[in-house]
């Protein structure tokens, strides 16, 4: 692998924007594209809004569904069959749940049913994670419960990348189903790519397309101390720790932000572990951690690891508690990951 390298640029965009504008573009320059959703259509753009003024510029080409997941998907997948790139938005991820038997059962095996005769080409996408106080229905991350379904891919957005231009890709450039699950917390925050004293590295190959955004630290004479890795929701709180790291205890720590969940990048793994040959990665989501992501990819590391022969690697774990979300504002922070969480887990190594 060859990974591009480039200094970060600062972008005054928030996640939501971006994915707001990505939708706009795609809309005006292909006709193949269409939404549908519930509540979806102006003046209200969706729960979140990010389909906001989408229905006033392609009236027939956005459509307000009814209280369905099941049947959103299922449509869904028919439109894909037939040629078209749907998106479909469940409003919350919550909800996925009762998409899931379109998803795994249907929109995942069509292709290797009908022996490569149809492809479902179709995002849906997902505001997942708590941290706005919605209660234990509305602030789960399932995002793990599809991980591992073949045909199926699970992308996550983050701050550190441009949420628009994975929507695009995963909309245009893929032939498979995909899940876009999108941080709630994120929608507002502003994208962040400029990090002082750091250069980030965008790795991807043909086998795992979706972008990896690997952070380090241009001061750091050797390898790092640690690699921490996240997804989503956690990339703003794993940057903070990391640069909280450096400034006051002098650790380089480096951070890899991942956006293809499943099929897990094992191309990118691979790539981080022979040029950082790290002896501690510590792995940070805000899902309970029982079966999750991280776990995934302790087994790949360690897949790779023993292939090569390699001295043993420390791992760790910083994850939300084995809990449902609580619908207290307080006991929602206490059982999900923080940046103090991650710091003092990492601290604990030294």
């Amino acid at each position: 692998m060859k990974p591009s390298t480039a200094k970060a640029v600062a972008r005054a965009e928030t996640a939501l924007s971006s994915l707001n504008q990505s939708l706009h573009e795609m809309m005006e320059n292909d006709e193949r594209v269409l939404l549908l959703g519930e509540d979806i259509l102006d003046p209200y753009g969706g729960a979140f809004k990010v389909t906001k003024g989408l229905s006033d510029r392609f009236p027939k080409r956005v459509f307000t569904t009814p209280i369905s997941e099941s049947a959103i998907v299922g449509m869904a997948n028919g439109l894909a069959m037939r040629g078209l790139r749907p998106i479909a938005e469940i409003m919350f991820g919550d909800f996925l749940a009762l998409a899931a038997d379109q998803l795994i059962n249907h929109a995942a095996k069509f292709r290797w049913m009908y022996n490569e005769g149809v492809t479902v080409p179709m995002v849906v996408r997902a505001p997942v994670g708590a941290r706005r106080g919605y209660g234990p229905t509305h602030s789960q991350s399932l995002e793990k419960h599809f991980i591992g379904v073949p045909g199926l891919m699970v992308v996550a957005p983050h701050i550190l990348g441009d949420p628009g231009a994975l929507l695009r890709q995963a909309t245009l450039d893929c032939d498979e189903p995909v899940v876009f699950v999108e941080s709630k917390l994120c929608y507002g925050r502003q994208l962040v790519t400029n990090v002082a004293g750091t250069t980030v590295e965008l790795l991807a190959t043909d086998a795992a397309p979706f972008p990896t955004s690997y952070l380090h630290h241009d001061e750091a004479e050797t390898g790092p101390d640690a690699i921490l890795h996240c997804y989503g929701a956690m990339a703003p709180f794993c940057l903070e720790a990391v640069e909280k790291l450096r400034e006051d205890e002098g650790l380089f720590v480096d951070l890899a932000v991942f956006t293809q969940l499943s099929s897990v990048p094992g191309d990118h793994i691979e790539h981080i572990f022979g040029t950082r040959k790290p002896a501690l990665c510590i792995y940070a989501e805000e899902a309970s951690p029982s079966g999750g992501w991280g776990a995934e990819l302790i087994a790949r590391y360690e897949q790779v690891r023993t292939g090569a022969g390699a001295p043993a690697i420390r791992h760790e774990r910083v994850a939300g508690d084995d809990v449902p979300i609580a619908g207290s504002r307080e006991l929602e922070t206490a059982c999900l990951p923080q940046t103090d969480d991650i710091v003092g887990r990492i601290l604990d190594c030294f």
